[in-house]
């Protein structure tokens, strides 16, 4: 199997990617309020995870190609649905170049997504901030209209108190810590600095890796508002999605 940029260049004019919604839930209310869109590529007999192939394509002149790209499917699947449905937002994964050159503004002017930007997450990995992107460039997206979300987040992140001083709407916590909560030796003592992070702050937190009612009761006391993962659901088509969401949003 070549997992290499020169082929992720070819999947990507060969139409090989194709996109899955993760739901998201608030935790309160258990209630659907969304969806991560997920890039899959189907190669060969197989489907491969973003973590297999995105990080070869993290600034390389492909970075731009393959978010755009991301961008506009998820207009064309979801486009009318997202204008329709008052309540629901998309996250969107986008690398910390794009978000500073004003690349994702320009894409989804191009699809026609600027008139639903209130409803569109950009997600930025904490690796991108503030060596990447900094926090300047992550100010400025306000202007865009569209909010954004802080991905793989540590629970005690010596950035989550850095980020009270931006504009970033959103943290999405590390799988990782949801994780942790599995393991024999696991201590609430590990959360200190989330439990304090939520209330301290307006800020919204996102677990990632839910997948059990374990997990889901300890973040939900510690504050956390929303949640993703298979204790939910699996990533879906986008009209399985829109099913969910239907059977779900309360």
């Amino acid at each position: 199997m070549d997992i290499s940029l020169q082929n992720i260049e070819r999947a990507l004019r060969d139409e090989e990617f194709f996109l899955e919604y993760q739901p998201i839930m608030d935790l309160g209310r258990n209630v659907c309020v969304g969806a991560e869109a997920l890039i899959r590529w189907r190669l060969e007999s197989e489907v491969l995870l973003p973590d297999l192939f995105i990080h070869l394509v993290e600034k390389t002149p492909l970075s731009g190609p393959l978010t755009y790209w991301v961008v506009e499917t998820v207009a064309k699947e979801l486009g009318d649905w997202i204008r329709n449905t008052g309540h629901a937002s998309i996250h969107i994964n986008v690398p910390p170049e794009i978000l500073g050159r004003g690349g994702l503004y320009y894409a989804a002017s191009k699809c026609g997504l600027l008139d639903v930007a209130d409803k569109i997450v950009m997600e930025i990995t904490e690796r991108g901030v503030p060596d990447d992107l900094g926090l300047q460039a992550l100010n400025k997206s306000k202007e865009y209209g569209m909010k954004t979300c802080l991905d793989d987040v540590g629970a005690n992140s010596e950035n989550l108190f850095l980020l009270t001083r931006t504009s970033v709407d959103i943290v999405k916590l590390d799988k990782s810590v949801a994780d942790k909560m599995l393991e024999p030796d696991w201590s609430p003592n590990a959360i200190e600095g989330l439990t304090a992070f939520t209330r301290a702050t307006a800020i919204e937190v996102i677990a990632e890796g839910v997948e059990t009612e374990k997990q889901r009761d300890i973040f939900a006391e510690a504050g956390v508002r929303m949640a993703q993962g298979y204790h939910f659901s699996p990533s879906l088509s986008a009209e399985k999605f829109i099913e969910y969401f239907a059977a779900n949003s309360g």
